[in-house]
């Protein structure tokens, strides 16, 4: 009997897509809870504990966005995708500003998205980077493996995206980040919508930094980014 891998909560109010979608799962070997509407998903997430969180944006009841918000007041670290068949600018970047992993749009492939679930799983069990899981960071201490970034006598709890970013960074001290090259290895692929996620997660990183001057993300033209520490 194969192992159970990771439980996933899937909450899609179309029938026809989520029956699909669960079954496709569980013969990937994952343990799937299917919900129809947000309101059921949220009761269902305060109940059991899941790995991630495959959420359709539009639901009744409770809206995928809404939804998000209450899980991450709840757990700032598991991984959420959002399904949606809305695919304007403002749309996923409002689910990535609700610090969404990933943004899928329908219609899509059952291959494509399990690539995504399994990309994002393998790094929220902290094999991205390599072993090393904690930096000093100018004033900062930054752990990866607990997410949490400690100075000026204040603990932030940094979502997976910010703790992959910031690890990457970390293990580029005051070297060029590729832009291309960190929206690969997080994103997946480096399209229009994730590297505008990008830029919204950097800018969250900036905030959480400024409290230390000899401290800063800077943008390197036509590369990529350089997180500088004047005294590392």
């Amino acid at each position: 009997m194969n192992e159970i891998k990771n439980r996933i909560l899937l909450a899609e109010d179309d029938e026809n897509l989520g029956s699909l979608l669960q079954e496709y799962l569980q013969a990937k070997n994952y343990e799937a809870d299917w919900v129809t509407n947000g309101e059921k998903a949220f009761r269902h997430f305060e109940q059991f504990h899941y790995d991630l969180c495959l959420l359709d944006v539009m639901m009744p009841v409770k809206d995928g966005f809404t939804l998000a918000s209450e899980i991450r007041i709840l757990n700032s670290e598991i991984p959420i995708i959002f399904l949606t068949a809305k695919s304007t600018k403002e749309d996923v970047l409002e689910g990535f500003s609700l610090g969404a992993d990933d943004y899928i749009t329908k219609p899509f492939s059952m291959e494509e998205l399990l690539f995504r679930i399994e990309a994002i799983l393998r790094r929220t069990k902290g094999t991205m980077g390599g072993d090393k899981d904690k930096w000093e960071v100018g004033s900062f201490t930054f752990d990866a493996k607990k997410q949490l970034l400690s100075g000026g006598g204040k603990e932030q709890k940094l979502t997976t995206k910010e703790t992959e970013l910031l690890k990457l960074f970390c293990n580029n001290l005051n070297q060029v980040l590729e832009r291309n090259f960190a929206l690969k290895a997080i994103w997946i692929d480096d399209n229009y919508f994730n590297a505008r996620s990008m830029d919204v997660y950097i800018t969250k990183l900036r905030k959480y930094l400024k409290s230390d001057s000899n401290v800063q993300i800077i943008n390197v033209h036509g590369k990529g980014y350089k997180l500088v520490v004047d005294n590392p």
